[in-house]
């Protein structure tokens, strides 16, 4: 019996190394991409680089917000589009978690197990230009943000709360030696909305966006995702 499961269970890898330049300022970080990424079964839309489900959003929101006119498909053009893009406004890519496993092949963020966590730390550390962490999500059970808590322990650091509005916003501080110089640094945090369809839910609950949705009945969770993302995209 304990053979058959350990054949049922999926090893769930990042298909993607970290996308950091050397003046990277913002660094985006999640957990992983649909297993779909990993396993190489691509949708007609998806496209084949960091946040590449066309159901994820965070490129849709992106490219509404700056007009960037996307390709949305398998091509090499999408994926070189999306880097440029990145690299101009000095953003990267870092999801947190490496690899783990599932019963199940879905992209539930519970439904991870045996997580191995990459070390955001030592990234923020070998990149000094980089001074905020855009989190796709919260500090729910298994996200980005919670995460990243855990990670912080293992240097005994710890977030301190700037804004408890969503976004929440919270800082840590940082000191390192990075060859013979010795850096000091505080470091901000934020937890965007996740882009997932998961979410609307707990949008659809916030006083902001039934306030927003009274003032005008058209607007939906897409446009209050592309109001808060603004300021950071």
């Amino acid at each position: 019996m304990a053979n058959y499961l350990d054949i049922k269970m999926f090893k769930h890898k990042h298909p993607y190394q970290p996308f950091i330049q050397q003046d990277t300022t913002k660094l985006i970080v999640g957990t992983l991409p649909p297993p779909r990424f990993s396993t190489g079964k691509l949708l007609k839309k998806d496209v084949d680089f960091c946040y590449g489900s066309y159901y994820n959003s965070l490129w849709l929101f992106i490219d509404k917000i700056n007009n960037l006119n996307l390709r949305y498909d398998n091509s090499q053009e999408a994926i070189n589009e999306r880097k440029e893009f990145l690299i101009e406004n000095k953003i990267g890519v870092c999801d947190i978690v490496e690899s783990a496993e599932r019963d199940k092949i879905d992209a539930s963020d519970l439904g991870m197990k045996n997580i191995k966590l990459r070390n955001i730390i030592g990234y923020i550390k070998q990149f000094p230009s980089i001074e905020t962490i855009l989190f796709t999500g919260g500090n729910s059970k298994n996200g980005p943000e919670y995460f990243f808590r855990k990670h912080l322990k293992e240097y005994n650091l710890k977030l301190e709360l700037v804004s408890n509005e969503v976004p929440r916003i919270h800082k840590f501080a940082l000191c390192h030696t990075k060859g013979s110089q010795s850096i000091s640094r505080i470091v901000k945090t934020v937890s965007l909305t996740s882009g997932s369809g998961a979410a609307n839910i707990s949008i659809s609950r916030l006083p902001l966006y039934k306030q927003l949705k009274a003032k005008n009945p058209n607007f939906n969770t897409f446009d209050f995702r592309v109001m808060q993302y603004r300021e950071y995209f």
